[in-house]
């Protein structure tokens, strides 16, 4: 298997770091176009969320992107330094009255655009899974 990781602090123009990181990763690794898309869309809303809503903006708290690839997959850890949420009861955006509500939809897109989400560490540790 192989790693690569990368920290920044949790300020949100740190996005492009996120990007330029997985644009090397795709060189590195070969990642198809087909997934491409996908994997930039959930790994940069995880990293959002977990800048955002885990460490609440704060500059002085990290997120931690860890890239796992095998032949047949590649996975990203996102690990925040926030005090967790409860992923097991989640709203569902599709519901008609969630609909005008300006947020609660990254969850939900990263569960469509990967193959696999998990979450660890009482919400602290998002894994993305897509298979090559």
């Amino acid at each position: 298997m192989k790693s690569i990781k990368i920290s920044i602090p949790s300020l949100i123009e740190n996005i492009k770091i996120i990007e330029s990181f997985i644009d090397n990763a795709r060189e590195k690794f070969h990642i198809d176009d087909d997934i491409y898309g996908n994997i930039m869309i959930s790994v940069t809303e995880c990293v959002s969320n977990a800048i955002l809503h885990g460490n609440e903006g704060d500059a002085n708290k990290i997120v931690n992107l860890e890239l796992h690839f095998e032949d047949e997959q590649i996975q990203f850890v996102i690990t925040d330094q926030g005090s967790g949420f409860d992923y097991e009861h989640l709203e569902d955006p599709t519901a008609p009255e969630n609909l005008e509500k300006a947020g609660g939809r990254g969850i939900f897109i990263m569960r469509h655009l990967s193959d696999h989400v998990a979450f660890e560490d009482e919400g602290r540790k998002t894994i993305l899974t897509f298979y090559m």
